[in-house]
Parts: C-alpha cells; structure tokens; sequence
C-alpha cells in the first residue's frame, strides 16, 4: 500500500499544474454578453496562445484576469488563490507576480525607456536611483536591446524596439506569468519571428509561464506549447495545434485549415489534414 501510495503522489507531482483556473466566467458590458460560461487553465511553464475572431473578447479576457474587468459570474483562481476571496495586500502580493505587455506596447510618451521600465519598480520597491538605474539595464539587456536605449523617448525607437521595452517593463518584478496582448501585432515578418524567438528563450531561462493573446499564425505554430480557442462565448478548444487541427468547429476549420495556416505546416503533415 505505501508503494501505490508513492507512485500516486509522483503521478500527481508530474501532472501539469494550473497556476491560472477560470470557471464558468461570463463577462458582460451592459446588454452585450462578452464570454458566458468561459473555462480555461494555463499551465505552469507553457507558452499558451490564447486566439480567436476579432471583437470577440481576447482581451477582455487578459484584462479580467488582471482584475481590470469586473466579471457577472464564475471564479478565477491564481496559484490556487480565488482572486476574489483576496485582502487588498495580499492582491498587491498576487500582483507582483504578474508582467503585462499591453497591445501597442503603451509606454508612457512622456517617459524615457528607462523610465517606463522604471515606472513598477517605483511603485512595488523602495530602491535607490542607482539601483533602480542598474536593474533597468539589466531588463534592457535581457529583452535584448542596447544600452543607448535606455535614455530615448518612445517616438524614436522602431515598431520591433517599442515592442522590446514594453516587454522588458512587464519583466521588471521578475514575474512568474506574463500576459502578451498581441505581442508581433505590425513587426515584419523577421521582427516577428525573432520575437517569438525571445519570448521562447526567456521561457526557459526564467521559467515564466505565458498567456499570448495572438492571432498570428506563425506565432501559433512555432512557438505556443498549447492553443485555447475563443468563440460562441466560450473556449470551444484547448490543445496543442493538432487538437485545433482535428477540430470540426466551423471556426477553427476556416482558421486553422485555410490555405495560409496550411502552407506553414511541413509537407508531410499537411497531407494528413488536406
């Protein structure tokens, strides 16, 4: 009995943990109904893209999660924390240990790259300026942009620079989950992939856990562990891209099995779902 009694508590241990758990979510502004029933994990260590058609509430999703939403129904756990059951410090604990990367990026205009990357640091830490100086190059460093960006502006970096920095701000705490709000959104298609590229590397490296609100193809397939598919209100499919592949929902057979999604499958395989 307490060989079985061990080899179930491996199994346990090797099983994925959730550290996001959203049940029975419905999300409402007014009369118009966002999500109704929504149930989704995000596992520890992946890199789960998050897609669906436009205005259907990706987004919404990020943001309820982050509690910057109100929600009608259903409960969102964060490493087994019901985030509505919080104190107000303990949410403030709970937030450090998240990173957001906001659509567009949105640095604030008025602030050097330095600065922005600053900006949760000066709000969670009590560090000295020379250390808040040194870690912010540290996070410049890591998202791999050069030292002489720290003191530009937002409106003199590029479309794949700006990109770079929102990222290094959302690292600034050293989190363990990052949401990315359409992280390659207008990045050519080099930009994009080494983008990708970046977010797989820090990954492994620091360990992160990451929800990518995405609708870029590429991004899908090469650097997502796991898919989650919005539509009708709900997550109609979650898995990895062959799951989205086999899938009979009118909606991922349009995305997933259109002749753009399919000429980024190797030959062999395309075959299979042809």
């Amino acid at each position: 009995m307490a060989a079985q009694d061990t080899l179930a508590q491996r199994a346990l241990a090797t099983e994925p943990e959730a550290v996001i758990r959203v049940r029975d979510l419905k999300v409402a502004f007014g009369e118009k109904v966002i999500m109704d029933g929504l149930n989704l994990d995000v596992m520890r260590g992946e890199i789960l893209g998050f897609v669906g058609g436009s205005g259907q509430g990706k987004s919404v999703l990020t943001r309820t999660i982050l509690g910057l939403v109100r929600k009608s129904r259903g409960t969102i756990e964060v490493f087994g924390e019901n985030v509505d059951t919080l104190s107000p410090p303990k949410r403030r604990v709970l937030e450090r240990r998240f990173g957001v990367m906001f659509q567009q990026g949105a640095l604030f205009s008025a602030l050097t790259v330095k600065q922005n990357i600053q900006v949760p640091m000066r709000e969670y830490l009590h560090l000295s300026p020379d250390l808040l100086d040194e870690m912010a190059m540290v996070k410049l460093d890591l998202v791999g942009l050069p030292p002489d960006a720290a003191d530009k502006a937002p409106s003199e970096l590029s479309g794949g620079m700006i990109k770079r920095a929102a990222l290094a701000r959302a690292l600034a705490l050293d989190p363990e989950i990052v949401f990315l709000d359409e992280p390659t959104s207008g990045l050519d298609p080099i930009g994009a992939a080494e983008f990708d590229e970046l977010i797989m590397t820090l990954k492994q490296t620091l360990g992160l856990t990451v929800f990518m609100v995405t609708h870029d193809l590429d991004s899908l397939y090469h650097a997502c562990d796991r898919i989650a598919a919005l539509a009708d209100r709900k997550v109609i499919a979650a898995g990895p891209l062959a799951t989205m592949l086999a899938s009979d929902h009118p909606w991922l057979k349009a995305y997933f099995g259109g002749e753009r999604a399919m000429a980024r499958l190797p030959a062999g395989e395309r075959e299979l779902h042809t």
